[in-house]
């Protein structure tokens, strides 16, 4: 279980989910900020508004954690702890307000130059994901986002934009978050299709223009700085068959492979694999692919591989039809009745995490970083301002022991983020209610606090992890 000397140990946010000041300094709006705040307990996700009318409702997004204007103070507690790395994600229409433009906006470039001095103040590694849930609200509502080719040059123009301009400040990238959205039902996130209904055809040809994208990005990176390391970053759902009957195992393959490793194929080997090739023919999808793009996903390939980890989920042949679905935040596949269930439906599975690297390592032999991972729960204030978050303790120190266990295993793991760091809002919902964080964030579900700062009992324990490279794991 050692842990290697340069593990980068580090916790993940996303611009959107805290940085707020929506409109300064010359920002767009984003898909995000269209966004208004939900409620798990009435079962509402957020409403997606054409028309942001900030006289009647929240939009969670606009102040967030003011990490904006209090990143300085928050790269400070990062520092305490002992960061080795920071993933963050870069606001796009803090750079090109309405993407489409032909120069960027320097006060957004500026911001950024100063978030990355201050982590290189404390000797804290950038971890840069380029486009977070975060597509110009113009580009979706004027080309259909990434349905249109043009978008393709606009987020190229856009990544270049900041390879050029942070070459000698950020080493680590990422092209996408968690890409196989695209796949799903979140389609707009990612690839901007909300004015209508889309058809599967036009929902994978956007994916197909986001692949592009993100190929095209790596080559302009590497031109740029060869020494960039610049990777992809999926949402990855292990599954498990139900039942040993070989429907069930059958089923669980073929949504394996289309969930997780088609994204990775592609991203990763530079090409489309048969299974899709065979589903396109069945299901009557034409995708527009040119042999101009098949050089282009063959030559941007990526340097590693990273995901995100929450949970497990068991399919079986029959999972349309069935009572026993588990919840979660991605994917709803049947109840494992060997795990845990968190309040928000999730199955915890700490022992998947490491099945899971096995897996993802096998299959593509580059190193793999896990850039999302944590607990979403509703933490407790005692008395004296402390927050005894055990649950959180319990649930990270599990999963890094697996960690540990797959590198002896021989996987060549480079990295671990933790989810949500620091509390944020929520992407589902909007919520501050359901906290991930090592920092406790004084906001509530409404927008109301003060938004001080304060370390949970998490935060002291994690310092002890990196402190130890990962030797000093214990539980509560």
């Amino acid at each position: 279980m050692s842990f290697p000397k340069n593990f980068l140990w580090g916790g993940a946010t996303a611009a959107n989910q805290c940085e707020g000041a929506w409109a300064v300094n010359g920002k767009g709006d984003s898909i995000s900020d269209h966004n208004r705040a939900g409620n798990r307990e009435m079962g509402k996700r957020r409403t997606f508004d054409l028309v942001i009318d900030e006289t009647k409702y929240y939009y969670p997004s606009h102040t967030a954690i003011d990490f904006y204007h209090r990143y300085k103070e928050d790269i400070a507690l990062f520092a305490e702890m002992g960061f080795k790395a920071y993933r963050l994600s870069i606001a796009w229409t803090r750079i090109f307000p309405n993407g489409d433009e032909e120069q960027p906006n320097e006060e957004g470039l500026k911001f950024y130059d100063a978030v990355f001095d201050e982590l290189h103040k404390y000797g804290i590694e950038p971890i840069v994901t380029i486009s977070h849930f975060e597509l110009p609200f113009h580009l979706g509502k004027t080309y259909d986002g990434f349905l249109d080719k043009r978008t393709i040059e606009y987020y190229e123009r856009y990544a270049t934009t900041l390879f050029e301009r942070y070459k000698s400040k950020v080493k680590y990238w990422l092209t996408f978050n968690e890409i196989n959205f695209g796949v799903l039902e979140h389609g707009k996130q990612i690839n901007g299709l909300f004015n209508r209904t889309y058809t599967e055809t036009e929902k994978y040809q956007a994916l197909h223009n986001v692949f592009l994208a993100s190929a095209r990005a790596v080559i302009a990176g590497h031109k740029i700085n060869p020494d960039f390391q610049i990777g992809c970053m999926l949402a990855y759902i292990t599954m498990y068959p139900k039942t040993c009957h070989p429907l069930d195992v059958l089923k669980t393959q073929q949504m394996n492979d289309r969930l997780n490793y088609f994204c990775g194929d592609v991203q990763v080997k530079g090409a489309y694999p048969y299974y899709m090739k065979r589903y396109f023919e069945k299901e009557k999808i034409e995708v527009d692919i040119t042999e101009e793009d098949l050089a282009f996903l063959k030559e941007g390939v990526v340097d590693y591989y990273t995901f995100s980890y929450y949970m497990s989920t068991c399919i079986a042949d029959d999972l349309n039809t069935r009572s026993d679905k588990s919840g979660g935040n991605l994917f709803g596949g049947v109840a494992n009745e060997y795990l845990e269930t968190s309040e928000w439906g999730w199955q915890v599975d700490a022992v998947g995490l490491r099945y899971t690297l096995n897996q993802i390592y096998s299959r593509y032999e580059i190193p793999v970083m896990v850039v999302e991972n944590g607990l979403g729960a509703v933490d407790k204030i005692e008395p004296d301002g402390s927050i005894h978050d055990d649950y959180r303790i319990d649930y990270l120190a599990q999963h890094i022991q697996e960690m540990g266990k797959a590198i002896d295993d021989g996987v060549d793991l480079i990295g671990y983020t933790s989810w949500g760091c620091i509390d944020l809002i929520s992407a589902g919902t909007g919520e501050m209610s359901k906290r991930y964080g090592f920092i406790y964030v004084d906001r509530d579900d409404e927008g109301k606090g003060t938004l001080a700062r304060s370390p949970k009992k998490s935060f002291y324990w994690y310092q002890k992890v990196i402190a130890t490279n990962g030797e000093s794991v214990e539980m509560k």
